[in-house]
């Protein structure tokens, strides 16, 4: 990247907290697996713990992210690509859960539910980058594409041993907060892997009509925190009704 390129502070720590707070709540939420009683309850549980995980803790840190980064030059966002890169990281997240839940633990099957995972998020990552519409050639070192994707696999293999591993809520605040740097450590690795030129000023087509604004960052975190918010209170209320029909 060229080197008047810099972040935005503030969009840079809320990428974080939000990728904490996402990472929080999957692992609150991926509790009820276990305990499912029918396949219907547990791929609900592995949906919702899916899209917690996938859209809340790794979508929304990439795209707030993304957000953060002056390139130098007007950016704008295909809404298409993003919104697919979305869909990615919450099909990616919820397959690798559903792997990992199946039958009795194993390692292998923890490592093939993180390789999924793992791939699938980079390629959530990479696709949202490809969403970028600017007016310059974009290229990859593939030394740190390869490094994202490994921080990406193996953070995936801890984060679900984690979810099916913890109970304690002080223990899931702790694992969140790595979890939250495992996260961000994948998607600077990535970006740092982005190199840009510019190409004269020649802007893509579908600029105009491409996602952008100075405030977008900001509400994308607003937003996200409100609906993890609330399948944090959802969930906790239904434990409640859980435990006062077990007395």
């Amino acid at each position: 990247m060229p080197g008047h390129q810099h972040y935005n502070t503030l969009l840079v720590l809320l990428s974080y907290a939000v990728s904490v707070l996402g990472s929080f709540t999957a692992l609150q939420l991926a509790v009820a697996i276990p305990l499912a009683r029918t396949m219907r309850q547990r791929l609900m549980a592995v949906l919702a713990a899916g899209a917690a995980m996938g859209v809340g803790g790794i979508w929304a840190m990439h795209f707030i992210a993304m957000l953060a980064c002056d390139m130098g030059m007007p950016v704008s966002y295909d809404p298409v690509l993003t919104a697919l890169s979305a869909v990615i990281g919450f099909a990616a997240c919820s397959l690798g859960l559903f792997i990992a839940s199946s039958g009795a633990f194993s390692w292998a099957k923890l490592a093939a539910a993180g390789i999924c995972m793992g791939l699938g998020v980079t390629g959530m990552h990479y696709l949202g980058m490809a969403a970028v519409m600017m007016a310059a050639y974009t290229t990859y070192n593939m030394n740190l594409v390869a490094a994202s994707l490994l921080i990406a696999i193996v953070a995936s293999v801890v984060a679900l041993w984690l979810a099916f591993n913890l109970r304690g809520r002080i223990q899931m605040i702790g694992s969140a907060l790595v979890m939250g740097v495992a996260v961000c450590g994948m998607h600077y690795t990535g970006m740092a892997a982005f190199n840009i030129e510019d190409d004269g000023g020649q802007l893509p087509a579908g600029f105009a009509s491409g996602m952008r604004g100075g405030n977008l960052g900001a509400s994308i975190f607003i937003v996200t925190v409100l609906l993890l918010a609330a399948a944090l209170i959802i969930h906790h209320r239904r434990q409640q009704r859980r435990a006062a029909i077990s007395i």
